[in-house]
């Protein structure tokens, strides 16, 4: 069994939330003690130290919540995290693409191929699927972790661990851009400025879509989204009460200031029922409502509006086949890594991932990264 060279190991460690909400540190899988004997690998696998880790939103959610859906449920002491980069520090002997040394991008999906889904190419719907961070499969925040080959991505020279650990909400935003089928002078509406719309809005500039659009309650997001796109337009959604109806909104929206005419594509990324709805009003004959967000288990929709005027309503489900174009888009700078960077507004070291949770829950960074101590 290969092995890398000049690497003391710390007790590997994991960032936890439990039924209780309770989020705290603890001993994690693989002990240091397998690992130092080689019992942490099985055939396929390479052993990780992991460099950078994105909380997501999804984390908070398991956090606070204790689900996602009615699936998706933690029911015992539970590991987060699945934006993550690393070095390899060992490999299965049957791992011969892979060496000690080699920086990676961790894809979290772990699928089958036996099943439909996997053998049609589209494995994101996997009916066996072992997802870190999703329960009852732990995360990745933690210090070491062995994982299949198959499923890391070495990194080039010129992208980062901080740059690989983005590649997940990049895939996401990918992925949306291209089932959408985002083409160049596209008129694009983003519903919703957090970091998957972000990543969303970059994706669009560099898909060639214009003029480009992006809502959100926050001012402060829509800031943030005009200094690092500076040629899309903004429009603050007013947090009135009762709320602006979804039909003034989008009418609005399509006036001459912003797009002056009805959207080819919006792509939603909140999941809330009334940025839908608006999204559908504004989508012109035959237009695409494309839903990356997540939301409620039950949402109510504008049905006739979508009805008569044919707006493809499609939805997405993470992601599959990305994680390759991703690294070569941001490689060869169409998706600028200086942008990516510009993401990031918080770091904390894994022993401050408390902290780290905190900003992240309390909204007050884009992407909070927790890194290797």
């Amino acid at each position: 069994m290969s092995t890398s060279t000049n690497t003391t190991l710390k007790p590997n460690v994991g960032v936890y939330t439990d039924p209780a909400h309770k989020l705290y540190l603890d001993a994690a899988a693989p002990s240091l003690e397998d690992i130092e004997s080689n019992k942490a690998l099985q055939e396929g696998e390479v052993l990780l130290e992991m460099k950078a880790t994105g909380i997501c939103g999804s984390d908070i959610h398991f956090w606070h919540h204790g689900r996602i859906g009615p699936t998706m449920v933690v029911e015992a002491a539970h590991i987060l995290g699945h934006e993550s980069s690393g070095q390899i520090l060992r490999v299965h002997p049957s791992v011969t693409h892979l060496k000690p040394g080699d920086r990676v991008a961790i894809e979290p999906t772990i699928p089958c191929f036996t099943c439909q889904p996997c053998l049609t190419g589209r494995y994101n719907g996997c009916e066996h699927v072992l997802f870190r961070s999703t329960p009852p499969i732990p995360g990745l925040l933690r210090r070491y972790i062995a994982h299949p080959a198959t499923w890391v991505h070495k990194l080039p020279d010129n992208l980062s661990y901080e740059d690989g650990a983005l590649l997940e909400p990049l895939s996401v935003a990918l992925a949306g851009v291209d089932r959408a089928n985002v083409r160049l002078g596209d008129s694009v509406l983003i519903c919703g400025a957090g970091p998957i719309g972000l990543m969303v809005l970059l994706c669009a500039k560099a898909a060639g879509a214009a003029p480009i659009v992006i809502t959100d309650i926050d001012a402060r997001r829509l800031e943030f989204a005009k200094a690092l796109v500076p040629s899309v337009k903004t429009f603050l959604v007013p947090m009135t009460k009762p709320p602006t109806a979804p039909q003034t909104l989008a009418e609005d929206l399509v006036k001459s200031e912003y797009f002056g005419a009805s959207v080819d594509v919006a792509l939603e990324c909140t999941g809330v029922a009334s940025s839908i709805a608006t999204a559908v009003h504004a989508s012109r004959f035959g237009g695409t409502v494309f839903v990356i967000g997540v939301g409620r288990d039950i949402v109510e929709m504008p049905f006739m509006a979508c009805s008569v005027k044919e707006v493809d309503l499609k939805f997405q489900y993470r992601y599959a086949n990305t994680w390759p174009k991703a690294i070569k888009l941001v490689q060869e700078d169409v998706i600028p890594s200086e942008s990516l960077k510009k993401l990031v507004t918080h770091k904390f070291k894994l022993s401050e991932a408390e902290k780290a949770f905190q900003v992240t829950a309390d909204g007050l960074g884009v992407k909070v990264m927790i890194l290797a101590d």
